[in-house]
């Protein structure tokens, strides 16, 4: 146990663990501030209509999204080609300056243009921080290192509520880009991975070839396995928690619901899930039992946010913040997507997994709305959240246990 404590203390106090986790606080509140600001930004800063309101908050929303998704494969072929230092370094000026930005646009097309930027800046930080941490913590200790990052990084989402409550949404924005710029300079400090300086000798390894993901069976399931495990993650997120008037609203609640406040308490139930999840991971010594042991608390948790009616605000937001508690498996997810694959292409693998993750939240709500407007609310919820855990489920029992698993070897087609 003492030999426990001294090797979790060596973890934390790890510069490039301090230095992931800070720079992912900072990525989650960038991500999150839209989510809680923009509606307000559109309304008082560009003056548009309620209608014009709800039409581009979602059109900002994919513009962001296709930002990130093609963000994550470039950063992440990047990662294995130049290294995973260079990613921390250029993601988080590309968000950080996009986000102070993005307080002075005069109109739509220029917000689309700074949340397409944003999302490419963004979708870089947890891929290139979670395969460096993988690659220099030993094998047996390295869930320590991603469960700190995550749980703290999750905090980002409660920071970002509280300035919104506190300033508009332009000083929102540019505390989250000076944070990320100041947050710059203290990655100097940062060293890259040995794995990675290994390959970077190797002439005759190929490097970052994303399209070797789709060139052999095997490696392809393992990949789409990898991305299909993170979905009840963002169904919780993005229809649970991101809906929250509407399911407030169906549950009777007499109280008016804030998104943003239940946002907060899920990312604070998701730092603590993480957190959890990562400790139970070192101990049971197994990445797979606790993932199925999430999806059983997710599952029990949407029966109970479903199905409970004439409750109080505050009861709401604990079911929130209990929610995020059940699905938070986030670092344990990316971890896994990070030990399934070689040097060569683990950059590429874990920065494009949680993105493509991310960027399912629009099949996802697509599919919540058409089933909603055809039969109702909790029949959507049901049917698609159902899927995604069966689909997670399925994924988690496919792939093999990666915990304590040797990374120091290549992919070859």
């Amino acid at each position: 146990m003492q030999h426990q404590k001294s090797k979790l203390r060596s973890i934390l106090f790890n510069i490039p663990v301090l230095v992931a986790a800070l720079g992912y606080f900072v990525d989650i509140y960038d991500l999150q501030l839209f989510n809680i600001i923009g509606k307000e930004s559109l309304e008082k800063g560009l003056g548009l209509s309620p209608e014009d309101v709800i039409r581009y908050d979602y059109i900002l929303f994919l513009w962001q999204m296709g930002g990130m998704l093609l963000g994550g494969v470039v950063f992440g072929i990047l990662g294995d080609k130049i290294g995973r230092k260079s990613i921390l370094f250029s993601s988080i000026l590309i968000y950080s300056l996009a986000n102070i930005a993005n307080a002075y646009v005069t109109d739509i097309h220029q917000y689309q243009f700074v949340r397409l930027i944003a999302g490419f800046g963004l979708s870089g930080e947890l891929g290139a921080a979670i395969t460096l941490i993988s690659e220099i913590i030993d094998k047996e200790n390295r869930g320590w290192g991603t469960m700190i990052v995550v749980s703290a990084g999750a905090l980002g989402a409660v920071a970002g509520n509280l300035v919104a409550k506190q300033w508009d949404w332009q000083i929102s924005y540019i505390v989250g880009g000076v944070l990320g710029l100041v947050l710059l300079v203290f990655r100097i400090g940062t060293f890259e991975s040995g794995l990675f300086e290994k390959l970077r000798d190797e002439k005759y390894i190929k490097k970052g070839n994303f399209l070797m993901l789709f060139q052999k069976r095997a490696i392809f399931f393992k990949y789409l396995a990898c991305i299909l495990i993170g979905l009840p993650v963002w169904f919780v997120i993005g229809i649970l928690v991101k809906f929250s008037a509407k399911f407030a609203a169906t549950m009777q609640v007499a109280d008016p619901i804030s998104t943003g406040d239940a946002i907060m308490y899920s990312y604070i139930g998701l730092s603590i899930g993480d957190f959890i999840s990562g400790w139970l991971s070192q101990v049971w010594r197994s990445r797979r039992k606790v993932i199925f042991t999430y999806l059983f608390l997710t599952f029990i948790l949407m029966l109970i946010y479903l199905n409970v009616r004439g409750i109080s605000s505050q009861q709401f937001y604990f079911l929130s913040f209990m929610l995020g508690i059940a699905t938070g498996f986030w670092a344990l997810f990316v971890s896994v997507a990070s030990e399934q694959f070689g040097t060569n292409i683990r950059a590429t693998v874990t920065t494009t997994v949680p993105n493509f993750v991310r960027g399912a939240v629009i099949p996802i709500t697509l599919s919540f709305n058409y089933l909603m407007g055809q039969y109702n609310i909790s029949f959507a919820s049901w049917v698609v959240g159902l899927t995604c855990l069966l689909l997670s489920a399925l994924s988690t029992w496919y792939l093999k246990e990666s915990f304590a698993k040797d990374l120091n070897y290549y992919e070859t087609t």
